[in-house]
């Protein structure tokens, strides 16, 4: 479902995807006052390259939601509030109150829970609910989950994880093993151990944080995960899992299928299915053009529903683009617009002017929606 405005309607809405990290440099994001959060709102998201760190959505003390932000260095967590200034997300997908949608699991049946995959346990508490008609089948669940681990890695996101080394290398969506950007995006991150006693590894390189063990999670189970919506793009992994420990101490996303990683038990777990999903995008576009008194003038603006940064901008004359003019805007809020005047004399006779806005097409944006970037004006000079 490819949309771009910001609707209360969907019950999961998407700003970029996994698969928009991988492939190179974001530069659109979402702030944190469009996000809501009265409510249980489930999501989870990455920081920007400044700030380095995961994003994880627990509820709070008054039923509503709060983000926290993991930071990388070294795996602590702070609580976000609006106007802080750390709240631009060049990845983050999260729903509206879901809280009609919640649905607890019966863990009686889920026998033999310490040290069986999270993702099998999960999916298995899945089809079991569907099959007593319990729960809807959707594309995408939603998930809460209060777990105590046995062991545990995490990692937490840092620039690399926007796959910036990747940026135009290729990877495939149906290989068996995956392919290196599928197998290595969070092999490439610092990890962190959780764990009764630090291990007895001198020069391991996960780092050891401490003795917390039990955990709140919030994630999502993708059905089609190749698509890379919510996980990586990957046949076999179908969650994406965040998470804090529950005295506050530390978060990240959680490797659940870390060979290090051992689940000792689930103590909740809930299912939310979520049937509708929306994409947010950006649309950059050339407003206006007109030529006057030697100057261009023209508008630029931002017509999507992500706020963009270093949007690059092409003044081209009579198709010279070797003697092109390049403008840099750093940061285009979304429903923002920006006009400028460029000197520009130009001799008499027919001439044509070109405004191009992002011309190396570095924005995300759909193809139908890249026509308005460019605008074209004729002129005669007498």
């Amino acid at each position: 479902m490819e949309q771009c405005s910001l609707t209360p309607l969907a019950d999961l809405t998407i700003a970029n995807t996994v698969s928009d990290l991988i492939q190179g440099d974001i530069r659109e994001h979402l702030p944190l006052e469009r996000i809501p959060l009265q409510g249980d709102v489930l999501g989870l998201g990455t920081t920007s390259s400044l700030e380095n760190g995961e994003l994880s959505f627990l509820r709070n003390a008054s039923g509503n939601s709060d983000i926290w932000r993991c930071i990388a260095h070294n795996g602590s967590i702070i609580r976000l509030q609006p106007g802080d200034g750390s709240g631009h997300f060049p990845y983050i997908c999260f729903t509206g109150d879901v809280t009609a949608l919640r649905h607890p699991v019966d863990l009686g049946p889920l026998t033999q829970q310490a040290h069986r995959s999270t993702q099998e346990l999960i999916r298995a508490a899945i089809e079991q609910e569907c099959k007593r008609g319990a729960l809807a089948e959707a594309p995408i669940y939603g998930i809460r989950l209060l777990a105590h681990w046995d062991e545990l890695v995490i990692t937490v996101a840092s620039k690399l994880c926007m796959g910036q080394q990747q940026r135009n290398q290729a990877f495939s969506r149906d290989s068996d093993e995956g392919s290196q950007t599928e197998t290595s995006i969070y092999d490439r991150l610092q990890h962190y151990r959780l764990a009764p006693l630090p291990p007895d590894q001198p020069g391991d390189p996960i780092r050891y944080l401490g003795r917390s063990m039990q955990w709140d999670c919030c994630g999502f189970f993708d059905c089609e995960p190749e698509r890379g919506r919510v996980t990586v793009p990957k046949a076999s992994d179908h969650l994406h899992l965040h998470g804090c420990s529950t005295d506050l101490a530390y978060g990240g996303h959680v490797l659940h299928d870390h060979p290090n990683t051992r689940l000792g038990s689930i103590e909740q777990l809930a299912l939310y299915p979520l049937q509708t999903i929306e994409s947010l995008c950006s649309d950059l576009a050339i407003q206006s053009l007109t030529y006057g008194d030697g100057q261009i003038h023209f508008s630029v603006s931002n017509a999507g529903a992500l706020d963009v940064s270093d949007v690059g901008v092409a003044v081209v004359v009579d198709d010279r683009f070797s003697d092109h003019r390049y403008l840099q805007i750093p940061w285009m809020s979304a429903g923002e617009s920006e006009s400028f005047s460029l000197a520009w004399p130009l001799p008499p006779g027919q001439h044509s002017i070109a405004v191009i806005a992002d011309p190396q097409e570095l924005v995300i944006e759909p193809q139908n929606r890249r026509q308005n970037n460019r605008m074209e004006l004729k002129v005669n000079i007498p």
